[in-house]
């Protein structure tokens, strides 16, 4: 999961969002450097995280990947779910639009960022004034996340080539998505992420 698929689910949870978003941030123990809530949501974090990649659906998704780019699939991934919950969010969210949640989120999330870690504020200059999470809908704008990731972190540039396979594969990944995130939905609604 990526950005807007944390957020989403920490929603239906009634988890942090600040939390959730902040979690990659945040190394080691969290607790004592924020407030309790906030703890938790970096700890949903790390979890649906570890449940996410962990998942047979998801796992079995890596097998579409080429031999060269099968170690950055996993990151591929998380941005490609991001894609397909912001591409379906009115049919998995019909009650509230992707711009409408989008800017409660940020509410939420912008009076807190003196209290955060600079790369994190740096993150918030970019992800709201561009629409990052609404943009994730559009195929060419995932290929512009995965080329800027692997710009920014040389032993990531497999995760440019990885687009070919995510184009190549797009309606298998898509029926993939379909299989587990509507249950992570509910367990989060059942507060069990």
């Amino acid at each position: 999961m990526n950005y807007l698929a944390h957020l989403h689910l920490a929603s239906l949870a009634e988890s942090s969002l600040l939390g959730n978003l902040l979690a990659d941030f945040v190394r080691g123990n969290p607790a004592g450097e924020y407030n309790p809530a906030v703890v938790a949501g970096i700890m949903m974090h790390r979890r649906v995280d570890v449940l996410t990649d962990n998942l047979p659906q998801v796992r079995a998704c890596r097998a579409y990947f080429s031999e060269e780019h099968r170690r950055v699939a996993p990151i591929t991934l998380d941005v490609v779910w991001d894609h397909f919950l912001a591409r379906h969010w009115q049919q998995l969210e019909p009650s509230l639009s992707l711009p409408g949640f989008t800017q409660q989120a940020q509410s939420q999330i912008l009076p807190h960022l003196p209290l955060t870690p600079p790369r994190f504020q740096n993150l918030n200059g970019y992800i709201w004034p561009e629409r990052w999470l609404e943009r994730y809908a559009e195929l060419p704008f995932i290929g512009n996340v995965l080329a800027g990731m692997a710009s920014r972190r040389p032993r990531l540039a497999a995760l440019a080539g990885s687009f070919a396979d995510v184009e190549r594969n797009y309606h298998q990944l898509e029926t993939q998505f379909w299989q587990f995130y509507p249950q992570m939905m509910q367990q989060a609604k059942d507060k069990q992420l």
